[in-house]
């Protein structure tokens, strides 16, 4: 038994079906979109401890538009 009564052989099925559907290239780049995320979450937040604890939300706002703008040209 797996996880929650789901075997491991339902779930390699599941996974096998998931990367016929969107393909290698589709699941690589989400990932990359993902581990790109947590990275800049993770940035945020250790900035956030070095000036104190406190982030101004136009400051935020400011990094999203600059993020979403490399995203874009890249």
């Amino acid at each position: 038994m797996g996880f929650g009564g789901i075997s491991i052989w339902q779930l390699l099925i599941v996974l096998a079906i998931i990367i016929l559907l969107f393909g290698t290239k589709k699941l690589r780049s989400l990932g990359g979109d993902v581990g790109s995320a947590i990275k800049n979450f993770k940035e945020s937040m250790r900035e956030g401890e070095i000036e104190g604890g406190s982030t101004d939300d136009d400051n935020v706002i400011h990094r999203s538009v600059e993020n979403e703008k490399d995203k874009h040209s890249s």
